[in-house]
């Protein structure tokens, strides 16, 4: 199958649609989750639907290493191309790892202005982000101070960012206590729960829309890939 038929029929374009038009340039989101369910992957495969976009990705992961968050892409990206049957899969895995950068820092010593500097390198070297991914992110390293502060940066670049929340339950009520204070700083909030074989999206905050809506996506915990649900 060709890339922009891909492209146009990925699970990414109905979470867009159920999200009155996705998150947003300049916008920040956060996908809250128990753990093992899947924000590693949810992040990876909103990387992956910008890379196969032709957009650029600056993957930051706090307290882990470069070869884990890349056998994720890999493993992922096979999946996709097992059940796309996608056109060029070498020559188009080539190209999408060119644009996607990976960065590992300690998660007590990240900053929004560590995350400045890597992002003014990336622009230095021609790889200026279109989409940021933060996977890690401590509750005590991030107040409403700092959140504005990524914000800035993502509004700077005309990029989405998008970060993970652990959560002690697998049924998610809300932002957990430690983070209660950024909801308002928050565009889209969304929360990954288990219901049978897949694990399901579903919308806790939608910008200022008061009607959240149904978004019929999940994610395969077999395969890692975003899925229609």
């Amino acid at each position: 199958m060709y890339r922009k038929f891909v492209n146009a029929r990925s699970p990414m374009r109905l979470l867009e649609k159920g999200l009155h038009g996705g998150l947003g340039l300049g916008n920040v989101g956060a996908l809250i989750a128990g753990h093992g369910v899947g924000k590693t992957p949810f992040l990876v495969g909103v990387g992956m639907d910008e890379l196969l976009r032709g957009g650029t990705v600056l993957h930051v992961a706090l307290d882990q290493t470069v070869s884990h968050v890349k056998d994720f892409y890999d493993t992922v990206f096979t999946e996709f191309v097992t059940h796309t049957h996608l056109e060029n899969a070498q020559r188009t895995q080539i190209e999408i790892d060119h644009r996607r950068r990976i960065r590992i820092y300690p998660a007590r010593s990240f900053n929004v202005d560590r995350l400045s500097e890597a992002v003014q390198l990336e622009t230095e070297t021609g790889a200026r982000p279109t989409v940021i991914l933060l996977d890690g992110l401590e509750a005590s390293g991030v107040d409403p101070e700092t959140l504005k502060g990524i914000q800035e940066l993502s509004v700077g670049l005309a990029a989405e960012t998008w970060f993970t929340i652990q959560a002690e339950n697998e049924r998610i009520e809300g932002l957990p206590a430690p983070w209660a204070s950024l909801w308002e700083h928050l565009h889209v909030i969304l929360a990954l729960e288990p219901e049978g074989d897949v694990v399901h999206f579903r919308a806790l905050k939608d910008h200022d829309n008061p009607d959240l809506q149904a978004l019929h996506v999940g994610l395969d915990p077999r395969t890692l890939l975003l899925v229609r649900s």
